[in-house]
């Protein structure tokens, strides 16, 4: 046997959901760190057998405060690197790390450890969610943390974590918040509205001066009225605009995830998790940031109950979701798991997908139930390499 052949991995007769549709029967070829075939046929001597099984991309998770016992805002390495790998473990490949509204000078310090794993390519980047966001919409931000969007000080945050500030969530209706919006979007960062009080026209405005995502739509921003629409009409009507949803049954009813689906198709939502510290974990109390969260029946609340603090999701829970009680077709999860947060990041052309070139960033679910099996990144397995079968070379006579 050559190196190469050492070195190469066969997935066949899986069912492999492609950007052009669903194929039965595939073969996805993996050598070191890229999928370098996709094609059909049956399996072969030395291949896997994935029989049974579905071949996904890595889900890419645009916001997530922790998981696994440990928290992004912690500003530790060692916290940091647990929480990647939980969610690792369920399937997301890129993760986009979030902070929690804290002072200045600390989410600075945290920015510059997770800059570090991002040069580690640990993490695909960085999501300041607060300290510039609404007092009435805080959640379960710490009010006396809040800051007005002064650019100069979005910008400190920003020049903070190294030219690895991926996303910025404000409240555009305060004081600098449009100019904050017009700076991050001049230098190549999301400006997401989120945790707003803004109204339909203000929101309007935001998108026009360049915001180009909506933080976990729905909530923390006012509700539709007949009479005024609000930032969640203003966010879903417009083609720039990618809508975070977190579908874990807690934030969002079903039905409420259809009309947004209906509105805004599966290549404008993007699943998040929102996860915080106790992702991958049982009940009790966890830190978000400087507030401590309970967590009753997987739930996440503030203590004195006042807000959802976060979620205990992961991906391959809302990737179940949406096939077992949504309505979403293997196609649509897959656009908003995968395609649509790596487009929105600039990373589709390296993940995302299941194509010839792109990284190895795999998630191999069971094709009935959906359940998560094994998950492959950048061509190491992460989970699951013991599940399949090698396909032995037929002797005969």
């Amino acid at each position: 046997m050559t190196t190469t052949d050492r070195d190469r991995t066969v997935l066949a007769g899986a069912r492999l959901v492609l950007p052009g549709g669903v194929v039965d029967d595939g073969r996805l070829t993996v050598r070191g760190d890229r999928i370098t075939a996709v094609t059909s046929g049956p399996t072969e001597p030395g291949d896997l057998d994935l029989t049974g099984h579905t071949v996904v991309p890595g889900f890419v998770d645009l916001h997530v405060h922790g998981g696994g016992g440990a928290s992004y805002a912690s500003g530790n390495a060692e916290e940091a690197l647990l929480a990647a790998r939980t969610h690792l473990h369920h399937g997301t490949t890129t993760t986009v790390a979030s902070t929690v509204t804290g002072e200045i000078d600390e989410l600075a310090r945290q920015a510059a450890v997770l800059s570090e794993l991002v040069e580690d390519d640990v993490l695909a980047g960085i999501h300041f969610e607060g300290p510039f966001i609404s007092h009435n919409r805080c959640g379960a931000h710490r009010p006396d943390l809040l800051r007005e969007p002064d650019p100069a000080l979005v910008r400190k945050l920003v020049d903070a974590a190294r030219g690895h500030a991926t996303m910025v969530t404000l409240a555009p209706e305060l004081p600098g918040g449009l100019d904050s919006v017009r700076m991050l979007a001049d230098l190549g960062i999301i400006a997401a509205v989120g945790h707003t009080d803004s109204d339909y026209a203000t929101t309007l405005q935001a998108i026009d001066a360049g915001a180009t995502v909506a933080t976990h739509l729905f909530n923390a921003m006012p509700a539709i009225a007949h009479r005024a629409p609000g930032p969640i009409v203003a966010l879903l009507e417009d083609e720039r605009v990618t809508v975070e949803l977190i579908n874990d049954g807690v934030h969002l009813h079903p039905s409420v995830l259809d009309l947004a689906y209906g509105t805004a198709g599966p290549h404008r939502v993007a699943l998040i998790t929102d996860a915080m510290a106790a992702a991958g974990m049982g009940d009790g109390l966890y830190p978000l940031g400087p507030l401590q969260v309970r967590v009753t029946n997987g739930i996440a609340m503030l203590p004195d109950g006042s807000s959802i603090a976060g979620s205990t999701l992961t991906l391959d829970q809302a990737f179940r979701r949406a096939l077992t009680i949504g309505k979403l077709t293997l196609h649509q999860a897959v656009q908003s798991l995968s395609t649509t947060p790596a487009r929105l990041l600039g990373l589709d052309h390296r993940t995302g997908s299941l194509e010839t070139g792109k990284l190895a960033d795999l998630v191999i679910v069971d094709s009935e139930s959906f359940d998560l099996v094994a998950v492959m990144r950048h061509g190491h397995w992460a989970r699951g390499a013991d599940r399949f079968r090698t396909v032995r070379t037929v002797r005969t006579a």
